[in-house]
């Protein structure tokens, strides 16, 4: 590796703990605009890792950060036509797909959710991790990031006047004038200052086991599947099987034409109170699990584990600070609530997108101020809150399929919204190479929250776990609950389609092209000042990513 034996006489603008999405990443953003990066890992590459499915925001935040600061690497990964290009062991998602099951009982093909990626504009990525943590680690070391590899770092030494010291097992020092813990949970920097919150703030309980699994058949092609209506194949995006105290995931990577990986991600994530961990192995608690929900095991009745099998416990843990004196934690290393809705990735590149610009700017001008960071104590602070809302709130609705019917729309709004508020961003920003664009944006108040902008929309999401608290304390029932729930979103002024959107019956939501201009004409005669606007400019700026695309 180049200047491996001269390191810990360099100083480094920049040190980023963690070469996984996040380090490499803002490695790749760093480097390629001047600032000397050091990444440090105590592991290599490629690795196993989990977070594997996209969603519009994290896709469309890839666009964004790859012409905000110049690295057009990232924009394969921004569609799954360019994804599969660079990592041709990645799948594709086309959709979030929800089945509801009752143990002991036939599955009600009446109960199942879907929210369609329209194809119009993109689809989305299942992201075999090992190979794109690895192009992004990459990208970093071409545009001059240092890598060190196999490199634990065990002790961390900050002076606020004159920046960082980093050691190693081995003995090595490292210096930098700021670090960035993009490590996850075992963060040097959370044990080292004594970060974590203790005990966590998050309403979620929920724990996980999960692997890599060859044979796990369709869904589609199941006796349960032949009932349902749904839009578009289950197995043609990530499904959710949802049941009374938890959920699984199933992530195929071979699930498109063409596709060369034979692996699907699985992972079953209960309450630890409904469900408490024993002393089983996970491979057993997985297979009774599926004894008692046989219309789930027909997936699975072929399927294999490739990989040992890893469970956790409770997954939820925050932090009191992220941003201090020449430091900042990233998002995994700062909190985590729970895989359900795919937030990971895109609460990464939000942090990404937000901490770049003042990482690079504090290299030319020498201000490290901890008031400089400030803005991404409270994104990453928001992220969290937020997150865990609606994640709480879905597992009270868990309980009950019309509570939980209910729950999911004020996600699907909320991920709807939010991808919105990104687009019409970087459409803004294409036009006018004006990086004040994402500056202005931070000022909107509500930071964390999808749509900052509306003050109904961060209402409805706080009365929803409001009324789910209520529902689990046992003083509200859970069918008034999903009633109030279903009468604000069919009230909401930010959604064109809001009426239909709240009626229950209605779980399915596809964007179709007659559904798009539909959107296109309320934007322009109906929708609020504020929102109107920024839905035309989403939805050119979707068009002509899909154009781009297509060239």
């Amino acid at each position: 590796m180049p200047g491996i034996n001269s390191a810990s006489a360099d100083r480094y603008d920049v040190a980023i703990l963690g070469s996984g999405m996040a380090g490499g990443m803002l490695g790749a953003v760093l480097a390629r605009n001047g600032v000397k990066v050091l990444i440090l890992d105590a592991g290599t590459h490629p690795r196993f890792a989990v977070g594997e499915s996209t969603i519009p925001y994290t896709s469309g935040m890839m666009r964004l950060i790859a012409d905000r600061y110049q690295v057009p690497e990232l924009k394969a990964l921004s569609n799954h036509t360019e994804t599969i290009k660079i990592a041709p062991h990645c799948g594709q998602k086309q959709n979030f797909g929800f089945v509801y099951h009752r143990e002991g009982e036939p599955q009600n093909p009446l109960q199942v959710n879907q929210l369609v990626v329209p194809v119009a504009f993109r689809t989305e990525s299942h992201l075999f991790r090992q190979d794109v943590d690895a192009y992004l680690f990459h990208v970093a070391v071409r545009y001059g990031a240092e890598p060190r590899l196999a490199t634990r770092i065990t002790d961390v030494e900050i002076d606020p006047a004159d920046g960082v010291v980093l050691r190693s097992d081995r003995g090595e020092e490292f210096r930098a004038d700021y670090v960035v813990d993009g490590s996850g949970y075992r963060s040097p920097l959370a044990e080292r200052f004594e970060l974590r919150e203790t005990p966590t703030r998050a309403r979620t309980h929920s724990r996980c086991l999960f692997t890599h699994m060859v044979g796990v058949r369709p869904f589609d092609d199941s006796p349960t599947a032949e009932r349902h209506e749904q839009p578009n194949p289950w197995d043609h995006g990530t499904l959710h099987h949802v049941f009374d105290g938890g959920w699984l995931w199933v992530i195929p990577f071979n699930n498109h034409p063409g596709a060369l990986n034979p692996l699907c991600s699985v992972g079953l994530t209960l309450d630890p109170r409904k469900y408490p961990k024993g002393t089983l192995p996970p491979e057993r608690e997985f297979a009774d699990f599926l004894g008692r929900f046989p219309e789930i095991a027909w997936q699975f009745k072929d399927a294999t584990a490739v990989r040992p099998w890893v469970s956790t416990g409770r997954l939820q843990y925050s932090t009191t600070k992220v941003v201090g004196d020449r430091y900042c934690l990233t998002s995994h290393a700062s909190g985590f609530i729970d895989a359900l809705y795919s937030r990971g990735l895109a609460n990464t590149l939000a942090v990404v997108n937000a901490l770049g610009w003042r990482l690079i700017a504090a290299s030319r001008d020498g201000d490290w101020s901890t008031e400089r960071f400030a803005y991404v104590e409270d994104l990453q602070q928001g992220l969290f809150d937020f997150h865990d809302d609606l994640v709480y709130s879905s597992f009270v609705g868990f309980g009950d399929y019309e509570l939980w019917n209910a729950v999911n729309r004020t996600w699907m709004l909320g991920t709807m919204s939010g991808n919105m508020m990104l687009e019409d961003a970087h459409h803004r920003f294409r036009r006018t190479g004006d990086d004040n664009v994402f500056i202005e944006a931070e000022r909107y108040g509500h930071p964390g929250s999808p749509l900052p902008i509306s003050e109904s929309f961060v209402r409805m999401g706080t009365r929803t776990r409001e009324l789910c608290q209520a529902v689990e304390g046992g003083t509200l029932a859970p069918s008034a609950a999903a009633s109030e729930i279903l009468d604000s979103v069919r009230k909401v002024d930010f959604f064109p389609y809001a009426e239909q959107f709240g009626r229950p019956e209605n779980g399915c939501y596809h964007m179709t092209r007659d559904r798009i201009e539909a959107a296109k004409l309320w934007a322009r005669v109906d929708a609020p000042a504020d929102i109107g606007p920024r839905m035309l400019n989403a939805l050119e700026n979707m068009a002509i990513a899909k154009a781009e695309e297509g060239l």
